[in-house]
């Protein structure tokens, strides 16, 4: 017979070897199963969507499956390289992308990484091939960077040059616009941190707020 001290021993083992296998917190960027019968959302955008996908996650359960792609989609000259892998086979309905601050930063060679005329088309390329999935497709504009200095230190032409460029490729395909930067702009010295263009939590969930009614508007009626 098992000593009292020995099924304590025991026991403690058993404990702290499944608290050990417990699987951490998957995170944004990790797939979601899907819940049947559920739209199919995809997220496409760099670290600004990375910061907002759980949230919108959270707004949209029960009404969508909210997947994203699983990385910082960067520049739009990535999202050319690697738009197949990321819409991939399945059905999606609807698609809410963003592409432009990484476009916009100044290279060590003085350009930007993206300069205009290959942003222009770069996004046409992007949304004509997103339009043969049949997904109605959702544009966020790209939301603001501050003046000054950054940290880490660091250079961007204008958003509103980009943006200019961008709703005036969506407004041409028909694709609806979700304005980002309009909705943060009055509100952006309490919800962006300080010298980045990165946002606090109370900014992340904000924009998330905006993010899932644009998409929830755009969901297919329920049958």
């Amino acid at each position: 017979m098992k000593t009292p001290a020995l099924l304590l021993a025991m026991l403690c083992t058993f404990a702290t070897t499944a608290f050990a296998q417990k699987p951490a917190n998957p995170g944004p960027l990790a797939p979601v199963e899907d819940q049947p019968g559920l739209p199919r959302v995809l997220l496409i955008g760099d670290s600004i969507s990375i910061g907002y996908t759980q949230p919108v996650r959270d707004i949209l359960k029960g009404k969508a499956n909210v997947h994203r792609i699983p990385t910082n989609g960067g520049p739009t000259k990535n999202g050319t390289a690697n738009i197949e892998k990321w819409l991939g086979t399945g059905k999606w309905d609807v698609i809410h992308f963003n592409w432009g601050i990484h476009d916009l930063k100044f290279m060590p060679d003085g350009k930007r990484q993206v300069e205009p005329d290959d942003y222009e088309k770069n996004l046409r390329t992007l949304v004509a091939r997103m339009k043969t999935t049949g997904a109605k497709l959702i544009w966020a504009t790209t939301t603001p960077i501050p003046d000054g200095e950054l940290v880490p230190s660091r250079r961007f032409g204008k958003v509103p040059e980009y943006n200019g460029i961008a709703k005036k490729v969506m407004t041409e395909n028909g694709v609806a616009i979700d304005d980002l930067n309009a909705a943060i702009t009055p509100r952006i010295a309490e919800l962006q941190n300080a010298k980045d263009v990165h946002y606090k939590a109370e900014g992340y969930a904000f924009l998330a707020k905006q993010v899932a009614a644009s998409i929830q508007s755009a969901l297919p009626a329920k049958k």
